[in-house]
């Protein structure tokens, strides 16, 4: 299959237009179907979370919770440690079938510090992540999780816009 670059301007270089960016969707990499099993697979795992532990797999309250003081029942503190660890060693049984994708990160430790930071103080203040509210709160309908998850989309298109078309940063 071939490579196919889509503009997302009127102009573009590769059409003798100026000035555009473009989308390259690599089709040898386009995985629909492991994609779909991965997703199944997310919310089986928040599905038995609610049935059998009654709690919401939003990662940000569950590694809160794991590391908050007022907290010290041991059985409160395994189950958030076992889906904590779950979540990090899944990428290494993933690696005995198929190796990782490559990644690449081109912001220095300082920025992915400062990054951290700002994404911890959002999920506190919005009540939450992309994860509980994005996929257990749309799931069971919360309004509330629908303005959030809202909200954390349209921020990031109005970053990325303003990173990529206005500060010219890609």
């Amino acid at each position: 299959m071939n490579n196919y670059i889509l503009c997302s301007y009127n102009s573009c270089k590769h059409h003798n237009h100026r000035d555009a960016m473009h989308l390259i969707i690599n089709w040898q990499n386009f995985t629909p179907d492991s994609s779909l099993v991965g997703g199944m697979l997310i919310g089986l795992a928040s599905a038995l979370l609610v049935v059998f532990r009654g709690k919401i797999a939003g990662i940000s309250g569950i590694l809160g919770g794991l590391i908050d003081s007022d907290s010290n029942a041991n059985s409160h503190r395994l189950w958030r440690a076992l889906f904590l660890f779950g979540i990090v060693g899944s990428s290494f049984v993933y690696e005995f079938f198929s190796p990782l994708p490559q990644s690449n990160i081109s912001a220095s430790f300082g920025t992915l510090i400062v990054a951290g930071l700002l994404v911890g103080f959002g999920t506190r203040m919005g009540s939450g992540c992309t994860s509980g509210h994005g996929i257990c709160g749309l799931s069971r309908l919360s309004f509330r999780s629908l303005i959030a998850t809202i909200s954390f989309m349209f921020s990031g298109f109005v970053v990325c816009y303003l990173f990529m078309h206005v500060l010219r940063m890609s």
